[in-house]
Parts: structure tokens; C-alpha cells; sequence
């Protein structure tokens, strides 16, 4: 039977003040991560940015390219999720222009993503427009914007003035006006969260931005305890995977050291006469005689 599958008209529909149930997004970056978030139910798998210091080792999300992130999209789609895939753009591919912004969101498009992430206010909108016109969803992101990270002097929660705080509602309605069909708010106090969510007519999912957001979202290790330590302080772990993972290598270890592994069961073996077959089993080499 086949299963409906999650569109962005679906999500852009889905304002919690019409009744709609809360949007569940969630990251992957592979194949076996886009199967498990996907058979969770999530609405929403995102192919972030963040696979550079969760994955690849990086310290902070400037160091992956489109080619990166092809990649990545490619092995979520190829897990067939039913939720909608979204790619972030990342650093600098939708920085130097609408024509250029377009030819790299065409690249994720064709390795399997349904919409993009972008992040930045009104100076964005050109681009905005841009891949609206060649027909691509975009989403916004505002607050705290990892790629800005050297601007802002630190991941540090965005908009905690008044002026600060009006700017970013002002952000978000535009946004919204140019029609990215979804906003995610990262990184600033409830209150601010709340007043954009009241204030556009398209949904905004929230990571640090407290419970009024129409949805929220966490990153795929940290969710599960396979992020850095300490988490950042919105990213509840509802399993300490890593801590599982690193005591069921090591048992392994410990069996193949003690001997214990592979037992007969976890062997292949060959018919009755075989040993004889092979013959003499030769002796081992000795070492050399001291001088």
C-alpha cells in the first residue's frame, strides 16, 4: 500500500492557531538516518547544514560546499522517506546573486530535495524571488543563524532587545510576504518566537525558541546522544546512543580479545571432508635463529 507522502502546500498549511497538530522536523545525512527519523513519523526531514560539525568533523558550518551537501541529499532521498525533504543551503552558495543561488538550489533539487533552507532577513529577498520564479520552495530562517556565526561573535541567542526583537517580527512577515512557505526561528527568547508566529500567516518551527512556534525541530545526534558535550541547551536527549554504541564496541572487543567471538554459529563451515582436502595444516613460521 502506498503512503501519501508530506508536501510543502501541507506544511505551509499547518498553523497550530487553525487547529493544525504541531510540525515535526528533524535532521538526517544518510540513507539508515533518513529511514529511522522517517519511520518515527516526522513531517519534515532536513538535510542540514549541520552535517559539517556533526558528521564530518568541522567545527562550525562553513566548511560545507554544495557538492557536500548533493551528496548528503542524494543518500536521504534514496531512503524514499515519506516526509518532505528540505536541504539547507550552504555558506556562500546563495551570497553572490539570484542567478548563482539558483543554479545551486537547482543541484539539490535534482539529488532529491523538495524545498531549500535559507538563512537571513530582508537582504535575502532577491534570492527569494529568484528561486520562487524557478519554481523551488524555500524556507526561512532567522535569529540565530549559524552561518553568521563570526557577525554575531558566537552562537548567542539573537534579538534579546526591543529594537532587536521588532526587527526580527519585521523579518519574519517579510519572509513570509515573499513566500517562503515556512520559517524556522532559531535561537531567541519565547516571547520573540511568540510574536512572529502570531504575526506571519505560514507556520514556524522552532529550535531554542521556546513553545509557541507551530513546530519544532532538533538535530538527529543530539536527539540521540551522539552530539558534542555539552549539547547546547534546547536539545533534549531522549537517548544516550552514544554511550550504548561505545559499550556494545566495546563487549565486542572484549569477545574478540578473550576469544569469544566468532563462535561456531557465527562461522561458515564447509562439508565433512573438507579438512582432509586441504591437507596437513602447515606449521607456523619459526623465528630466527640469534646470531
Amino acid at each position: 500500500m502506498s503512503v501519501e507522502r508530506v508536501t510543502v502546500p501541507d506544511i505551509r498549511s499547518r498553523k497550530r492557531r487553525s487547529g493544525s497538530r504541531p510540525i515535526v522536523m528533524v535532521t538526517a545525512y544518510d540513507a539508515p538516518g533518513a529511514r529511522i527519523v522517517d519511520a518515527a513519523g516526522v513531517d519534515i526531514v532536513l538535510v542540514g547544514d549541520s552535517v559539517a560539525d556533526n558528521v564530518l568533523g568541522y567545527p562550525d558550518t562553513l566548511h560545507v560546499t554544495v557538492d557536500d551537501m548533493v551528496r548528503h541529499v542524494a543518500a536521504v532521498a534514496r531512503a524514499g522517506p515519506r516526509a518532505l525533504i528540505v536541504a539547507d543551503m550552504p555558506w556562500m552558495s546563495y551570497h553572490l546573486g539570484p542567478e548563482e543561488a539558483v543554479r545551486n538550489a537547482a543541484a539539490l533539487v535534482r539529488a532529491g530535495a523538495e524545498a531549500v533552507k535559507l538563512e537571513g532577513g530582508e537582504v535575502r529577498l532577491p534570492v527569494i524571488s529568484a528561486l520562487l520564479r524557478a519554481e523551488i520552495p524555500v524556507m526561512g530562517h532567522l535569529g540565530l543563524t549559524p552561518q553568521s556565526v563570526h557577525a554575531m561573535g558566537g552562537y548567542r541567542v539573537q534579538a534579546r532587545t526591543g529594537e532587536a526583537a521588532r526587527s526580527l517580527v519585521a523579518a519574519a512577515a517579510a519572509l513570509a510576504e515573499a513566500g517562503c512557505f515556512a520559517l524556522v526561528l532559531e535561537g531567541v527568547p519565547d516571547v520573540v518566537a511568540e510574536a512572529a508566529t502570531g504575526t506571519v500567516d505560514v507556520p514556524t518551527i522552532g529550535i531554542g525558541a521556546g513553545p509557541s512556534c507551530d513546530g519544532q525541530v532538533l538535530v538527529f545526534h543530539d536527539l540521540l546522544g551522539l552530539g558534542r558535550r555539552p549539547a547546547p541547551r534546547f536539545a533534549r536527549a531522549y537517548l544516550d546512543m552514544g554511550g550504548l554504541a561505545t559499550e556494545a564496541i566495546a563487549r565486542f572487543a572484549a569477545d574478540v580479545r578473550d576469544g569469544r567471538f566468532p563462535s561456531a554459529e557465527e562461522s561458515y563451515h564447509g562439508p565433512p571432508d573438507l579438512r582432509d582436502a586441504l591437507g596437513p595444516n602447515p606449521e607456523p613460521p619459526r623465528p630466527p635463529e640469534p646470531p
